[in-house]
């Protein structure tokens, strides 16, 4: 299985998030409630209730609860077969209450909608089919069999069947619903927690930048004073083996200079210079790993209708940088010959747009993009274009933590697809910052 295969199946299976205080709360207020009902009928309305068995099934939650607490914290989170054992027990409790009180004709039977509702909420397949049936179950016991309303009311059959339906509907759709829900909520956390992790990769490599540059500058005057001391002993010593030994140990030390000298290159992450970039070096930095190899030609087009000089002193960051290199990856991969990076820009805003010129966003996956696993319902582009989801919205929310704005369709200037991603001008200059040292002098000056 590939990483990308067990990240979507990981998003698909619900994670247990109940802790035990969750489940004894619930059951605390349900106990109350019934408690509270009871009573009202009984004694304010005057009808009666066996309140021997009814007053039994509200004394097994509460001794329920209580062995609960005294013997698990309530801050642990439950197990799954622990969900599903409180949720059939509560279930139970309820049908018994409800069996005495008039079965699902009772108004008070839609308690029974929690227990699915949450079940498919918290617990994988098997589980949530387990608990729902025990639901159903209940129900159509406490249809079939069930003391007569409180007043002696009696209705229809055909009154029973139709509550009993109701209720049937009402477990289905909420369960789905509730399903649906946790589906999604896992994809988007699985989703951000992989943006979590490649932003963090980025910031990382950013720091490897600084650290070469930094050992690069503290090993040159070493390696220098090794150099002139090697040329030295070489002018000293007659032909021979001490010789040849020095006239290798200055090639030695030369090839360690040029190698320093590449890393310098990198810059320091704490130096002006890699702090800042210009827009074109951003641009350029997003799209190097494509700009030497076979594939479509990538073009950059800076806006020669303004006036003003292109951007600089950008702020150097990652999150744009690798948000922008997944969007030119995309494109890359689905272009025919030809990738256009235009940027324009005024005072207030800049916008780059990537387009290509290949086959364009599926329909029934442009509806979606920017979304978690994303998934294409035809095969008309199966071929052309995979790969729409976890990608897509990983560069869209490192780059939206940005302050972008990333919007997205087929045919522009190319008739493939292009994104715009345009951000406040403002968000991406770099902030002048100033000498806390010197202000710290001139307090103790004064002082």
């Amino acid at each position: 299985m590939n990483s990308e295969t067990s990240i979507e199946v990981a998003a698909m299976r619900p994670q247990s998030l109940i802790r035990q205080r969750t489940l004894t709360r619930l059951r605390w207020f349900a106990i109350a409630g019934q408690t509270v009902v009871t009573l009202f009928v009984q004694f304010v309305l005057k009808f009666d209730l066996p309140l021997i068995p009814i007053g039994l099934a509200i004394l097994s939650s509460i001794l329920v609860n209580l062995w609960v607490i005294q013997t698990k914290p309530l801050s642990n989170a439950l197990t799954p077969n622990e969900i599903a054992a409180h949720l059939i027990f509560d279930t139970a409790q309820i049908g018994v209450v409800l069996g005495f009180a008039g079965g699902i004709l009772n108004p008070f039977s839609v308690w029974l909608l929690l227990a699915p509702m949450l079940a498919a909420f918290a617990l994988e397949k098997w589980r949530a089919y387990l608990v729902i049936g025990a639901v159903i179950a209940v129900l159509t016991i406490t249809a079939i069999w069930h003391t007569p309303m409180p007043g002696g009311v009696t209705l229809p059959h055909i009154y029973i069947f139709g509550s009993w339906a109701a209720l049937m509907l009402g477990v289905t759709f909420t369960a789905a619903y509730a399903r649906q829900v946790a589906v999604a909520q896992s994809k988007l956390t699985t989703a951000l927690e992989a943006t979590q992790a490649v932003l963090s990769r980025e910031e990382r490599l950013t720091a490897v930048g600084g650290l070469a540059a930094a050992a690069a500058h503290e090993l040159g005057t070493p390696l220098s004073t090794i150099l002139v001391t090697a040329r030295e002993m070489e002018g000293d010593l007659p032909d021979g083996p001490l010789k040849e030994d020095a006239q290798l140990l200055i090639s030695q030390t030369q090839r360690c200079q040029k190698i320093l000298m590449r890393l310098s290159d990198v810059g320091s992450s704490d130096d002006v210079r890699h702090a800042e970039l210009t827009l074109e070096e951003m641009l350029h930095q997003a799209a190097k790993p494509f700009l030497n190899q076979e594939g479509p030609d990538v073009h950059f087009v800076f806006d020669p209708d303004s006036d003003l000089a292109p951007p600089e002193r950008l702020k150097r960051q990652p999150a744009i940088i690798y948000g922008l290199r997944t969007l030119i990856e995309n494109a890359v991969k689905f272009a025919d010959k030809t990738l256009r990076i235009s940027a324009r820009w005024d005072q207030k805003e800049l916008l780059v747009i990537i387009e290509d010129d290949g086959p364009g966003f599926p329909p029934d996956v442009l509806k979606r993009l920017g979304e978690p696993f994303a998934r294409q319902g035809t095969t008309r582009y199966q071929t052309r274009r995979q790969g729409l989801g976890l990608g897509f919205f990983i560069a869209k929310t490192l780059l939206e933590r940005t302050g972008a704005t990333l919007c997205f369709g087929n045919g522009r200037r190319l008739p493939g697809a292009w994104v715009e991603i345009s951000w406040p001008i403002a968000n991406l200059y770099v902030k002048e910052k100033r000498d806390i040292s010197v202000g710290k002098e001139k307090l103790k000056h004064d002082g």
